[in-house]
């Protein structure tokens, strides 16, 4: 038997206090339980457990603070709670993923949602720490197949990159994070699912994500009717399972769906804890929360891993000027933009690429193709000018060799935005030659 699977069970048990510290809850209101008793040993972010009279448990969090008394949100409904119940401190939060939980759907303690048994790893990790010293990370490695031939030539992903995925709700979002999650060269790949509906957590990971898909991934789902607590963890909790693959050596894929979901989150456990509401409604912390998710993904140190995120955000109106979407812009290296308009046209994925762009050009390209990429935008951007006027008739050929040119390849362009690539990089570099009517010999 896998000795791992022994190193779990010790861990596990030697984890097992000896004593509980408990308090009595003494004031509750607001979604919220004053707790007295607890306060020497107690550190902001602690886990605590509430025992109702029924004998039910009730799980939360300590958000504030005081002389004498500590504030903490509750994990779901306080409901039956009442003055007097016990309340037991857990103590730091966190969690001891294992290689056996590849292929398994968890939720954001580490407990499984498939049915089956799930054991923990023999160290247990906290759900929020520093990301790899600056000075020492490893720059971007090299470009990476991903199965999408759009990401293999106009928008090159790389190893290490961290890119935002912007879309409105219905624009084929988790589609493109699926096809990511079959065709992207990583040895595992991890799933955040934050605050999605119920019934499309089973949808995504057994028909849109299939068994190919899962056969290397980890899924960590919190669903939408659970407290901000939960749904935030759970972004952590998939950053904490990424980091664990890393510090092994493995190259991690992270799919993180999405960060409005945490960041709205964030808000809510922010605005209870007495923080005010500044950024269109979000605390000042939102942004620093948001940050520090994004910047402990990326290239590794020494002989860990890497981790390459894709973090998803839904862009209510397109609105990239909303405070996630342009915080989270900010910090990564490269932007994928879904547009409704190409999505209503029936071409999935529904890219914007003239408001998309990856940071890791120039440098993961090579001089022919740079200048083919280069080319293809100009044609592009010729096309979206001269659109309307074409559309409506009222452009003559012969007046602009650069719309004209575009008028000849823009239906192969637009087309080969959404194909797969079945032969790689280069077959994919290839077959853009062929759409823009040139050879390609590199």
């Amino acid at each position: 038997m896998d000795q791992t699977v022994f190193d779990g069970l010790r861990a596990g048990i030697a984890a097992v206090p000896v004593v509980w510290r408990t308090g009595r809850v003494a004031a509750l209101g607001g979604g919220r339980l004053e707790v007295a008793g607890l306060v020497p040993g107690c550190a902001l972010g602690d886990r605590v457990e509430v025992c109702r009279a029924d004998g039910a448990r009730i799980g939360g969090e300590v958000i504030r603070m005081a002389p004498g008394h500590i504030e903490a949100l509750p994990d779901e409904a306080a409901e039956g709670v009442a003055i007097g119940d016990e309340v037991a401190l857990i103590g730091p939060v966190g969690i001891a993923p294992c290689t056996s939980w590849i292929g398994r759907v968890v939720d954001p303690s580490g407990r499984p949602l498939d049915d089956r048994p799930l054991l923990p790893g023999a160290r247990m990790r906290p759900l929020v720490t520093a990301p790899p010293a600056a000075v020492a990370r490893r720059p971007l490695g090299a470009r990476m197949e991903t199965g999408v031939a759009v990401f293999n030539t106009l928008l090159p992903l790389v190893r290490g990159q961290r890119i935002g995925l912007f879309a409105g709700s219905g624009v084929g979002k988790s589609s493109l994070l699926a096809r990511f999650a079959r065709g992207v060269a990583a040895d595992v790949v991890v799933i955040a699912l934050v605050g999605e509906r119920g019934r499309e957590v089973r949808e995504f990971t057994e028909r849109v994500l299939g068994p190919r898909g899962m056969a290397r991934s980890v899924v960590v789902a919190a669903t939408s009717d659970r407290s901000p607590l939960v749904r935030r963890r759970c972004a952590w909790t998939a950053m904490a399972v990424a980091e664990h693959f890393r510090d092994m050596g493995k190259h991690v894929l992270l799919l993180a769906d999405s960060v409005t979901r945490f960041a709205e989150a964030h808000r809510e456990i922010a605005l209870a804890a007495g923080e005010s509401a500044s950024l269109r409604g979000y605390p000042p912390s939102v942004a620093q929360a948001i940050m520090a998710l994004a910047e402990r993904a990326g290239p590794g140190e020494g002989t860990a891993g890497d981790i390459t995120a894709v973090f998803s955000v839904l862009v209510a109106g397109s609105d990239m000027e909303e405070p996630v979407a342009d915080i989270l812009r900010g910090v990564l290296d490269g932007h994928v933009v879904l547009d409704r308009r190409i999505a209503e046209r029936g071409r999935f994925p529904a890219i914007d690429l003239l408001r998309s762009v990856s940071r890791s050009l120039p440098e993961a390209a090579g001089e022919a193709e740079n200048r083919l990429i280069a080319r293809a935008r100009r044609l592009l951007g010729a096309w979206d000018r001269a659109e309307m006027m074409i559309q409506a008739g009222l452009y003559a050929a012969g007046s602009d060799p650069e719309v004209d040119a575009a008028i000849a390849v823009w239906p192969k362009l637009d087309a080969f935005l959404s194909e797969d690539a079945p032969e790689g990089v280069a077959g994919s570099f290839r077959r853009l030659a062929e759409c823009m009517g040139e050879t390609w010999e590199g």
